[in-house]
């Protein structure tokens, strides 16, 4: 990684953890019992401040630690380094070496093409000559991919835009995709009345937790099962008496909603490659037996719906039947907290962006087209907390053409605006009675009377203005821009 190009110079001082090791630590995947080394760590800022943490870490780097070791860990940070380097063979080389010391998992970032917006240089070979005369290469989201992919070979996931994955166990790759498709829900409130149940509650609630998660009975070791032995004698009596109290029908929604998951997850592994049976976590491979009765049968099954996300006619009709979202004639826009319960069809097209581009790191409202294989993610960083958040940024996925684009709003002085935001959510968001009750004074106040005007900050600031005369002063500071206002 030595060259005539003065790379040392690239090398910078963070005052935070670097995005990709961020992102690792919100996957669980970095914790105090796993060992870091970062290859190519400049000046070993995100080392001080993971062993702060208590995270085991080291590195190399050639010009700022040349005579550190190079040691097998973990978990292994490739981190912005492919960028600096101006040689593509020199890009495999050292891409193969950080794999070598990957015990686990090697995270892999590079910057991307959206950085270069403003970005001054002189080109050279496949990337750019700096004001300091370092090297910058910039990549495609795909570009990023296919190199990791052909020269690994091995198991990965897209963990974000620029960021991924490499694992070592494919259950391990396998196992974060399958937990990203799972819907966190709660149980329902047992019936007062059901004596036995309350008694015993404390005993049966890891029970309740299971079946809530995965829509079935536990099997072998899954979970610990004395007490619920030793009080019901076996877990069908415990569950007849949780399906009795709670009722049997939302116990049935549950597995519809367990096997609906495990067939997205079925649909979106296929882009890694689909793996064997035998190569899924245990659990796993007991959801596909009791959900799915056959491995065959699960992947034929998801094999369809993952066709199904590629059919515009099909994508429509889901769109339009979606019970969540706010629709248009042209898309269906919907809060990240309220995708799990879009069809699953719609679920798998926004999964295979995702797959595509990785988790969008401050993305909280979703558009999937009706007419275009394309997937947007914006992000409102006041959603929910204002009445009408501005967008910040958008990253639109174009999965026919296989591109990413990015747009930054964060310096306009006129960003798009938002409206009626109670219907990205779901019906029993806590947020959605506050946000409704203002849409519904607004239209009484006639601000959606010109709909074509208030796309825009300032758009919607002049009918704010046109209506003042209708509007209590607490109210017009609230939605025009006063203190807490956007």
């Amino acid at each position: 990684m030595t060259g005539p190009v003065p790379r040392h110079k690239t090398a910078l001082s963070r005052t935070a953890l670097s995005r990709p090791l961020t992102t690792a630590l919100e996957d669980s995947l970095l914790d105090g019992d796993c060992t870091l080394f970062d290859y190519g760590c400049g000046r070993g800022t995100d080392i001080d401040h993971l062993v702060r943490m208590g995270i085991s870490a080291s590195g190399w780097d050639p010009a700022h630690r040349p005579d550190a070791p190079r040691e097998p860990a973990g978990v292994v940070n490739l981190g912005y380094v492919l960028n600096v380097i101006e040689n593509p063979d020199e890009r495999v080389t050292t891409l193969r070496a950080a794999w070598e010391l990957a015990e686990q998992l090697l995270v892999v970032s590079a910057r991307m093409t959206w950085d270069a917006k403003g970005f001054r240089g002189r080109p050279s070979g496949d990337g750019f000559i700096t004001g300091l005369g370092t090297f910058q290469k910039f990549f495609t989201q795909d570009e990023l991919r296919t190199l990791v992919q052909e020269t690994l070979g091995a198991p990965m996931l897209v963990a974000a835009p620029g960021i991924i994955y490499v694992f070592r166990d494919p259950m391990r790759a396998h196992g974060l995709l399958a937990e990203r498709t799972r819907r966190r829900t709660l149980p329902p409130e047992p019936w007062i009345c059901e004596q036995l149940y309350q008694e015993h509650r404390t005993v049966l609630a890891p029970l309740v937790d299971f079946l809530t998660r995965r829509g079935r009975l536990p099997k072998g070791d899954e979970l610990r099962t004395g007490q619920i032995l030793r009080h019901f004698g076996s877990l069908a009596r415990a569950f007849g008496i949780v399906a009795t109290t709670t009722g049997e029908q939302h116990w049935e929604r549950a597995r519809e909603r367990a096997t609906a998951e495990l067939l997205i997850f079925l649909a979106l592994a296929r882009f890694e490659g689909r793996p064997r049976f035998t190569h899924l976590p245990r659990t796993i491979q007991n959801d596909v037996r009791e959900l799915t009765r056959t491995y065959k049968q699960g992947c034929v099954r998801a094999d369809r719906l993952l066709l199904a996300s590629g059919k515009r006619d099909l994508v429509h009709l889901a769109i339009s039947a979606s019970a969540v979202g706010k629709q248009t004639p042209t898309a269906l826009y919907v809060h990240s907290s309220a995708l799990f319960h879009i069809p699953p069809v719609l679920r798998v097209l926004e999964g295979c962006a995702r797959a595509f581009v990785g988790v969008v790191p401050g993305a909280n409202v979703v558009k999937l087209h009706r007419d275009e294989s394309r997937v947007s993610y914006f992000s409102y960083p006041e959603f929910g907390r204002v009445p009408h958040p501005t967008l910040a940024t958008a990253v639109t996925v174009d999965l026919k053409s296989r591109t990413v684009d990015f747009r930054d709003h964060r310096q306009s002085d006129n960003p798009p605006i938002l409206h009626r935001t109670e219907e990205f959510l779901s019906p029993d968001d806590e947020r959605c009675a506050g946000l409704k009750a203002t849409t519904e004074a607004e239209k009484a106040a006639g601000l959606y009377e010109h709909p074509e005007r208030i796309g825009t900050l300032d758009g919607w600031r002049g009918e704010v203005a046109r209506c003042g005369e209708r509007l209590d002063a607490d109210f017009f500071r609230r939605i025009a821009g006063g203190p807490g206002a956007v």
